[in-house]
């Protein structure tokens, strides 16, 4: 089995998402809100596919239109059996330096209903490494977290570990200038990490430029066994070990 523990499956963006599910089988695939307009989305491919689990959050572009109407959306619905956690949530400095405190604000309201509800969070952070480490050790949740897409250094990776955190490895990987990501992923222990897409985004090569989905997950996890020198097989047994036990869903498949 593989999970694909981080895409986005929108009727925005795939006319064929009967299609894509299916190519996946009988693996996992997470998909992930952003906003309470795709957390409805969501909700509803969860209860169609057998094989789709989500998470619901407000993702931190949308922090300036968020209302309290949308947190409560979230903690509503936290508790359908195939929500497995709050995401994707966190601190974006990239597009938007002009509203930090408010999306810290939103960041740390939604942690608080995660753990409050005991579920695991999924952390977009984009130029914001030192901020969202110190939110998550001051706020001390001892919650599970992914931090997804991880794009920092080696140093920053060994630290949201000790906190709990995995972290959710992507089609970056494959890119030749990541340089960064390969030392990350050759020093770090294959059991903190997670496979993901981010579809329709991040396509690995050899489909860089096209839009990505989830079982495309495989060439992530192939170039992690040549990177790791693993067989294909191993990387697949760990990291869907990793996302069972980071999603409590030993329960649920």
């Amino acid at each position: 089995m593989m999970i694909d523990t981080h895409a986005h499956l929108s009727i925005d963006d795939y006319d064929n998402i009967d299609e894509i599910i299916n190519k996946m089988g009988n693996n996992i695939i997470i998909v992930s809100g952003s906003s309470t307009k795709y957390n409805k989305e969501v909700l509803m491919l969860v209860k169609k596919y057998n094989n789709v689990y989500g998470t619901i959050g407000i993702h931190p572009e949308c922090a300036s239109d968020a209302s309290e109407d949308d947190l409560k959306f979230i903690e509503e619905n936290i508790n359908h059996p195939k929500i497995v956690g709050v995401g994707e949530i966190g601190l974006d400095y990239y597009w938007n330096k002009e509203n930090k405190d408010l999306q810290k604000e939103i960041f740390i309201k939604q942690l608080v209903i995660a753990k409050k509800y005991n579920k695991t969070v999924v952390i977009h952070s984009r130029d914001s490494a030192q901020e969202t480490y110190d939110i998550l050790k001051e706020q001390d949740l001892h919650i599970k977290s992914v931090i997804h897409c991880f794009s920092y250094s080696l140093e920053m990776a060994k630290e949201f570990i000790k906190l709990g955190s995995m972290l959710g490895i992507g089609g970056i990987l494959t890119f030749k200038n990541s340089l960064k990501l390969k030392e990350v992923v050759k020093e770090i222990d294959l059991d903190h990490l997670l496979l993901e897409t981010d579809s329709p985004y991040l396509s690995p090569e050899p489909y860089r430029g096209h839009k990505n989905e989830p079982y495309n997950i495989i060439y992530v996890a192939k170039e992690i066994a040549k990177i790791k020198e693993l067989s294909y097989e191993e990387v697949l047994e760990v990291t869907t070990k990793n996302a069972i036990y980071q999603f409590d869903l030993n329960s649920k498949l």
